[in-house]
């Protein structure tokens, strides 16, 4: 006789990232976290630092010109490891969250 196998439901349910109630962006609209997704993970975890994209004009050697710096560096070697399909797509989140931090 064989045994039957329930499903479990999962107990934390895949969430959206996009749309109603999403926490980042559309590729199109430049990828990476809406402020508001910002806010709700900074709620979820106290303490965090995390902040929005550096997307204005900076003055150099500011606290936010060293932190696009310092994220350009990061996704280009991100950019480096992904697929040569990601990495030769203009409209690939990479190459998009790339474009809106102005790198």
């Amino acid at each position: 006789m064989r045994k039957k196998t329930r499903k479990r439901k999962r107990e934390n349910p895949i969430r959206r990232t996009t749309g109603k109630g999403g926490n980042y962006r559309k590729t199109k609209a430049g990828a990476g976290m809406t402020r508001k997704g910002v806010k709700a993970y900074r709620r979820a975890n106290p303490g965090s630092k995390l902040k929005t994209a550096v997307t204005g004009k900076v003055k150099k050697g500011s606290k936010a010109a060293k932190r696009r710096k310092s994220y350009c560096a990061r996704s280009l070697g991100q950019l480096k490891r992904s697929s040569a399909k990601t990495r030769n797509n203009p409209n690939s989140r990479i190459r998009q969250a790339r474009r809106r931090w102005k790198c």
